[in-house]
């Protein structure tokens, strides 16, 4: 990863600074060679044959689905034989420079929502660009980004926007808004600056054919072949995560069909608090594997 970046990435995730390392120049190569994703019966291989391999030595290759969230998406597809490491690095490194680029430009970010089930996202969404319209901004971005699961979304857009929602956080029926530690609005169009770099470094990579089922962000469908994979990991950039779509897709089956075992690797547990939101039978056979937990269980 440091020949592929120029930089030292194995320092700066574990000696800081913290600010540097959350800018998303940085943090998006950082989760991706982390290894930020979720599968059935296992994810991403680059990242997770060795901490899945240590839960069994039959997970690997018994995996039948992938998935990840965002920049996660990479590294489903390096799992899935799609893509090769450096070459997915590389495009993160181009894809993240880009977005922290068109974060710059726009006073722009991210709220996290937890809203009644009366609450109506988009109608919030369109009164808060009504108001910034009022403020004298031109063309306002405020929309859903992120679908985490029933009731619980991620709106993005000019930061006048997320104050007015929050500020009005009961009249559209929000339990909870929280604005994310993040430099811009990411899978919204502010971000179109990064459509071209991404585009142009993806034609230059050799994509295969995944050898298991990997799920797209953009639709929460199957990727079905290479051009489609460079098609939709551009698109990505600037559409909504169908994550709770995704995980209706990925745990779709006839009624009294057994669920898949499913494993999230890398740092933290959120995905799998997603999955308990969206398939409480599917999250029964969840599992979450750290592989710095593993290292510290084979050093003591």
């Amino acid at each position: 990863a440091e020949k592929v970046l120029g930089y030292d990435l194995l320092s700066l995730c574990l000696e800081g600074p913290r600010d540097a390392l959350d800018r998303t120049q940085h943090c998006q190569p950082a989760v991706r060679a982390g290894g930020r994703g979720g599968g059935a019966s296992g994810l991403p291989r680059a990242a997770a044959e060795a901490p899945l391999g240590s839960v069994s030595p039959q997970v690997v290759e018994r995996c039948v689905a992938a998935a990840g969230y965002s920049v996660g998406e990479f590294a489903a597809l390096v799992f899935a034989g799609a893509l090769g490491f450096a070459e997915a690095l590389y495009a993160v490194k181009v894809r993240a420079e880009a977005m922290q680029k068109a974060a710059e430009a726009v006073p722009s970010g991210m709220l996290s929502v937890v809203g009644r089930r009366e609450a109506n996202y988009k109608f919030a969404c369109l009164e808060a660009r009504k108001h910034c319209e009022s403020l004298g901004i031109e063309n306002p971005v405020c929309t859903v980004s992120n679908y985490l699961f029933p009731d619980s979304r991620v709106i993005a857009g000019h930061l006048q926007a997320l104050e007015f929602l929050q500020e009005n956080a009961r009249k559209y029926y929000f339990k909870r808004t929280k604005m994310l530690p993040v430099s811009g609005a990411f899978h919204t169009r502010l971000m179109e600056p990064a459509v071209e770099p991404l585009a142009e470094v993806l034609k230059s990579i050799e994509i295969q054919k995944p050898l298991l089922c990997v799920y797209s962000n953009v639709n929460g469908k199957k990727y079905m072949h290479s051009k489609h994979i460079e098609k939709l990991l551009v698109k990505q950039v600037v559409s909504p995560v169908l994550w709770e779509q995704t995980m209706h897709s990925v745990y779709q089956r006839k009624q009294g069909t057994e669920f898949p075992y499913t494993y999230e690797v890398g740092p933290g547990n959120q995905l799998g608090a997603i999955l308990k939101q969206c398939n409480l039978k599917a999250w029964k056979q969840y599992k979450h594997v750290d592989a710095l937990e593993d290292d510290e269980a084979a050093e003591t």
